[in-house]
């Protein structure tokens, strides 16, 4: 059983802040981070992280806007599915569409948020907890061992590595969601001008709105560039110059 100088400690260790990173270091994850968005393979694999946070932005605005979630699946292409039920039309479905393709720069912009206050550990754990809760809803085997696999590295990095390593990860992940959010929505684009996805999200919210699939997709377009810019200054900001 943890005593109570073991409690405060692990409080302190989760809730403290650590010490500014280095500008470089900031420098080099964003840079890391835009070199695995940017190339093939290394996108093809860490994309599954994207998908991650887009099928949990699906589920969580189902739940908050009283949709019964029926299940999650995550595929090794890296697609996937969330599945609620509720009314098919009305602003908790258009909502719940929406959610998809802007989750990942907002969950970005979040973890920005924290690591503006140097809450690297918060982060991490944060992380943990999102993924733990989500693994509930998973409905198929690959995306149980693809959240399993997420949540255990970053639970190893957040107990065992140096201030120094989980700030390199912290950084370059949250550049990557930041970064990575862009990327999908230029290839839903693509897919949908050859008419390989009839079925995308901005189709269906178009289907339940006035507007057409193109200008859904320059929403996605519009919030992914702000929340990158955001998160951005966010990360930036500590090393800035400023005026006297």
């Amino acid at each position: 059983m943890m005593s109570i100088d073991g409690l405060s400690d692990l409080w302190d260790t989760l809730f403290g802040a650590q010490p500014d990173p280095p500008p470089l270091l900031v420098l080099i994850t964003g840079a890391v981070a835009l070199v695995v968005v940017s190339t093939r393979l290394p996108w093809r694999i860490a994309r599954n992280a994207i998908t991650i946070a887009h099928e949990g932005g699906h589920a969580l605005v189902a739940l908050l806007t009283g949709r019964k979630l029926r299940g999650i699946r995550l595929h090794s292409d890296t697609s996937g599915l969330t599945l609620s039920a509720g009314r098919p039309t009305g602003p908790g479905m258009i909502l719940t569409l929406l959610a998809g393709y802007v989750a990942p720069p907002l969950v970005g912009l979040a973890g920005a948020w924290l690591l503006g206050g140097n809450r690297i550990t918060l982060l991490l754990w944060v992380a943990v907890a999102l993924l733990l809760a989500m693994l509930v809803m998973i409905r198929n085997a690959f995306g149980v061992v693809s959240l399993l696999v997420t949540g255990a590295l970053v639970f190893a990095v957040s107990w065992y590595a140096t201030p120094q390593v989980q700030a390199a990860f912290a950084y370059t992940g949250v550049w990557f969601l930041l970064l990575g959010g862009v990327r999908p929505v230029v290839e839903l684009q693509r897919l949908r001008s050859r008419g390989r996805m009839p079925a995308s999200d901005a189709d269906q919210l178009a289907g339940l709105t006035p507007f057409p699939p193109l200008f859904w997709v320059g929403i996605f377009t519009l919030v992914n560039l702000a929340a990158l810019l955001a998160g951005a200054l966010l990360l930036a900001g500590p090393f800035l110059p400023t005026n006297p």
